[in-house]
């Protein structure tokens, strides 16, 4: 059923998606950018600026509703919530005043046996921050505080907002230049041919190039995880988040398979199991322990 769900919101999502670029596009009165002459680059660059940031900023005016859905996040009502949901909504409002936010971030749990959290939402005032019940099950109120507190940094220093630019940014670049390498590949063969060619080179360059993209996107995702991790010492002292870190890592290292696991939202979450040579270039999350070992280092 969860599985039948996350392919459905999937599919409309990018179905809105399409549908919308596709309005934007004719609204605008974007041309082909190949003509008869050969690229035109102005139209090129308008297609490509708008399907690259179109599409990342459609998911992040949605990242709330999705995350909500694909993890089954229960939205915690602060007027008819138990003592310890109550605890939980009121430390997030108390954090997010601390970190000079103006709105209330809704507050909710999910069920996994994972130790982790997430925060997402379009804007400071339209963001979710949520638990998982393994994370409430598993750590001390202080452990929970230090990782409400990183989630809560997350949103004051505007990350979905960055990651979403640099996302649209590496979105239209991989597409630009696809189209032209592509495009100059095709003038090698004959002209019937040429047609085939250039798809079979845009869609084998924009997996390259994504790959590349991946990279840079990984990297800056890594280093708003340390500036979360200041930002949440700040917010609840050193001591806190530092012990918050040290039981994720605890958790990590038991860890089992957790099964239909949304790989989009990995990257949401305070962390991810530790990855090594290649595959660390593509981690969104650093490893913990060098994350608390910076912490500690902190004046």
């Amino acid at each position: 059923m969860q599985v039948a769900k996350r392919v459905v919101l999937f599919l409309l999502t990018n179905f809105l998606i399409i549908i919308t670029l596709s309005m934007v596009m004719r609204l605008l009165g974007v041309q082909p950018y190949l003509t008869q002459k050969g690229i035109d680059y102005q139209s090129l660059l308008v297609f490509c600026t708008i399907w690259g940031f179109g599409g990342a900023f459609i998911s992040l005016a949605l990242s709330r509703v999705m995350a909500k859905w694909m993890m089954g996040v229960k939205v915690i009502n602060p007027h008819s919530a138990n003592s310890h949901e109550a605890w939980l909504y009121n430390k997030v409002q108390q954090l997010a005043k601390q970190a000079g936010i103006k709105g209330e971030p809704e507050v909710g749990i999910y069920e996994s046996p994972e130790v982790n959290a997430f925060a997402t939402g379009p804007t400071q005032n339209r963001s979710l921050v949520a638990v998982s019940t393994g994370l409430l099950h598993q750590m001390d109120r202080d452990g929970v505080e230090g990782v409400l507190a990183h989630e809560v940094a997350h949103i004051a220093n505007g990350d979905m907002v960055t990651m979403t630019l640099i996302q649209g940014v590496v979105n239209a670049f991989v597409m630009f230049f696809a189209r032209i390498i592509a495009w100059s590949l095709s003038q090698f063969v004959d002209e019937e041919k040429r047609g085939i060619v250039n798809f079979i080179a845009v869609f084998v360059l924009e997996i390259a190039f994504s790959l590349l993209g991946m990279v840079v996107v990984a990297g800056f995702s890594r280093y708003r995880e340390y500036r979360a991790d200041a930002g949440g010492a700040g917010l609840v002292g050193k001591g806190k988040m530092v012990g918050a870190l040290a039981s994720l890592q605890r958790s990590l290292n038991h860890m089992v398979e957790i099964p239909e696991e949304p790989k989009a939202m990995a990257s949401f979450k305070i962390s991810s199991p530790g990855k090594s040579g290649l595959a660390a270039l593509l981690s969104s999350h650093p490893p913990l322990d060098e994350r608390i070992l910076r912490l500690k280092q902190m004046g």
